[in-house]
Formats: structure tokens, C-alpha cells, sequence
């Protein structure tokens, strides 16, 4: 089921307008922030229609899908091409519609408890800091109660560069995130 115009409008002003007193980290003068208020406004409703039309043709614009890459070094030797990961560099109106499906995303999971309490990182809140605070109060429970504690550390940063499409769109079609969102 798509959302309804109304929830799409709205949620495309809160986007274009969030964090508007504060543009990468600094302050600006009133002139931009009302130059963006006014931007906001005018693209507010096309953008809305342009987004319900999308997502129930499930067709992107072809301009949404084209980005410029840019390698990002990670760590390691900058010689070293494995050091890098991929980023895309995506037009704004393309960001705004993720950043409105995630939103329904992460909606559906938390009221469908898709993603278990003792995971982390995925949702706001559960960072990797609680999650080595959890862990670490697990296994010290155990080690006062006198039990064996075993650990393996798995190192899954690379795991995640590269993500298949079909084996995502099975796990999202698994947890009735295949498009038919509410």
C-alpha cells in the first residue's frame, strides 16, 4: 500500500526543512535560511507528486538513479585500492525519497519487531558503545557466576560493501519490506 499524498507532503517539507538553522555543522545568516525556507516551499508539492507517482509505478527517475563514485579511503594503505569504499554522490530529491522510505522502513520494524533487542547499531540508540556495554555486563555475569566464557571476533568490514540485490530483496520480501510498505 503507498503512502498517502498527504503523509508523502509532509514528509518532504520535514526533510527540506529539518535542520534548516544548521547547514553542515555551522550557522547561516538569515538570507540563506530564508532562501532555503522558500526553496522548500516551492518544491514541497511537486516533489510529493513526482515521489506518490514513483512509488506507485515503482519506477525511479532515470536522473535519481544516475551518481557520480567516489572512493572513500577506509583504512590501510592509501596505495592499496581495497583500502577504499565506494560512495555515491546521488541528487537530493533521490536522497529525500530514501530518507522517506527509511523512515517507513524503520517504522515497520520497530512495530513489527523485526530486529531483536540484542542487536545494535540499527536502530536510534543502539550503538556499537551499547553494544560492548551489553556485552560486557553478559560476560561478566557469567564470569561471577563461575561459567566458561568463550569469544570469537569476526571481522565483517568488508562484508558489507558489496550487498547482492536478489539476496537483499529476499530478506526485505521475508519481513514484508518488498514494497508494500504502510
Amino acid at each position: 500500500m503507498a503512502p498517502s499524498k498527504c503523509f508523502l507532503g509532509a514528509a518532504c517539507q520535514q526533510l527540506l526543512f529539518q535542520d534548516k538553522n544548521n547547514i553542515n555543522g555551522k550557522q547561516k545568516g538569515t538570507s540563506r535560511i530564508q532562501q532555503r525556507d522558500r526553496a522548500g516551499k516551492v518544491l514541497t508539492k511537486p516533489l510529493s507528486i513526482i515521489y506518490q507517482q514513483s512509488w506507485l509505478t515503482r519506477e525511479v527517475p532515470v536522473d535519481w538513479k544516475l551518481a557520480n563514485m567516489m572512493p572513500i579511503h577506509k583504512k590501510g594503505w592509501k596505495e592499496d585500492p581495497g583500502n577504499y569504499r565506494p560512495v555515491s554522490l546521488a541528487s537530493v530529491p533521490g536522497k529525500v525519497m530514501q530518507q522517506i522510505i527509511l523512515s517507513d522502513i524503520i517504522r515497520h520494524v520497530q512495530d513489527n519487531q523485526v530486529i531483536r533487542p540484542s542487536q545494535h547499531r540499527f536502530l536510534k540508540g543502539r550503538t556499537c558503545s551499547t553494544d560492548l556495554i551489553s556485552f560486557y555486563d553478559k560476560v561478566t555475569h557469567l564470569v561471577d557466576e563461575g561459567k566458561a566464557v568463550d569469544v570469537v571476533y569476526l571481522d565483517f568490514s568488508k562484508a558489507f560493501d558489496t550487498v547482492s540485490h536478489s539476496v537483499l530483496l529476499e530478506k526485505l520480501a521475508a519481513h514484508a519490506l518488498d514494497g508494500h510498505l504502510h
